[in-house]
């Protein structure tokens, strides 16, 4: 945004594609080669959490980056297993790009 004036107002810095905490849960999986544990159920969160479980953890939220998108941004990992592979990556080698 610091280089491009014609972005201004709010702007969505997510990723292009969403997906559930489900699929994050078995993409994440995948990519550390580990067991995805079983997912924590909705009722069991309630019970734990009360209210707060619906505002904390149980309501998604749709975003879209509409505007980078349009302003051509390019995304340099648009999908979560390549963006997590890279962020893996370079974690355990500090010196790649």
């Amino acid at each position: 945004m610091l280089e491009h004036g014609e972005l201004s107002g709010p702007v969505n810095f997510t990723a292009p594609s969403s997906v559930s905490h489900a699929d994050f849960t078995r993409i994440l999986a995948r990519v550390l080669r580990r067991p995805a544990m079983a997912n924590v159920t909705a009722p069991l969160l309630r019970l734990v959490l009360g209210e707060m479980a619906d505002e904390l953890l149980l309501s998604g939220q749709r975003v879209h980056p509409a505007k980078l998108i349009a302003s051509g941004y390019s995304f340099r990992h648009p999908e979560l297993r390549r963006a997590l592979k890279a962020v893996f990556n370079r974690a355990r080698n500090p010196a790649a790009p």
